[in-house]
């Protein structure tokens, strides 16, 4: 009897042994993602380099397969590309993408705010129009990391009251993708005054009751390539049409690459 017994609780600890190596693996990799992130962010790694998958692990004391894993959701947001046999490489952000980006953003939001309108109050909207103002007085300090922040929470705002969780997380990896990598040192100030007054449009369409207008406004105006391209050119500080920077081979299409 008490063999059997000392069976079935080895048995167990093997079981929690394999639960806790999961666990740590999953830890592990999701360590090492938002390490990655962190040194896209800072500028340590650069778009159009390359990632060496022997000497990062060696840094960071691991084993590939975190280090892979953490790739390979990278390559599902778009960060990266990895060449089987040829490494990883991480992507330049092309003008074809931002105007893709736009679209999809812009779409997205606009849904986000007419599912929202259910849940939309008063106060919400007051939020909103305080968060707008803090980005003016951030603005007129240039203080973009603050506007930056309210920026975020007010569209947050009626993005998380559509209570659609796949679609918030595609706009921040997308968000990410066009301004936080890495982070601009600097900003094109008028183009945030033009994007706050924007914002105040918003404000006024909501307090009036004006759904579908707001929606229309953050779809065609608010997040429209062709409206903001000036201002899109000039944050970007786009490069020659059709040449590719620092040597990055690109097979299948050539395109006008932007340099952060």
């Amino acid at each position: 009897m008490s063999d059997i017994f000392d069976v079935e609780i080895n048995k167990i600890k093997r079981r929690n042994t394999v639960e806790k190596n999961i666990l740590n693996l999953k830890s592990l990799k999701e360590q090492v993602y938002e390490y990655l992130r962190e040194q896209m962010h800072k500028g340590e790694i650069k778009p159009g380099s390359v990632i060496n998958m022997d000497e990062t692990s060696k840094k960071l004391g691991i084993s590939k397969t975190p280090l892979r894993d953490a790739l390979i959701q990278l390559e599902m947001e778009g960060f990266v590309t990895i060449l089987p046999r040829r490494g990883v490489y991480v992507n330049v952000l092309t003008l074809q993408d931002i105007k893709d980006y736009y679209q999809v953003i812009g779409a997205l939001e606009s849904t986000a705010l007419l599912s929202a309108v259910k849940h939309l109050k008063p106060s919400d909207i007051r939020k909103m129009e305080k968060l707008n103002r803090e980005m003016r007085k951030a603005i007129d300090k240039d203080n973009f990391d603050l506007y930056y922040s309210r920026n975020l929470k007010f569209h947050n705002t009626y993005i998380d009251l559509s209570g659609n969780k796949l679609l918030k997380k595609t706009v921040d990896t997308l968000k990410k993708r066009l301004y936080d990598f890495p982070r601009q040192k600097g900003f094109v100030k008028e183009w945030e005054i033009a994007s706050i007054h924007e914002h105040q449009k918003i404000v006024e369409f909501l307090s009036e009751g004006k759904f579908e207008e707001a929606a229309n406004f953050i779809r065609d105006v608010h997040w429209s390539f062709k409206v903001q391209e000036k201002f899109i050119r000039k944050y970007y500080k786009i490069i020659e049409e059709k040449k590719i920077i620092e040597g990055i081979k690109v097979e299948d299409e050539e395109r006008p690459y932007l340099r952060y």
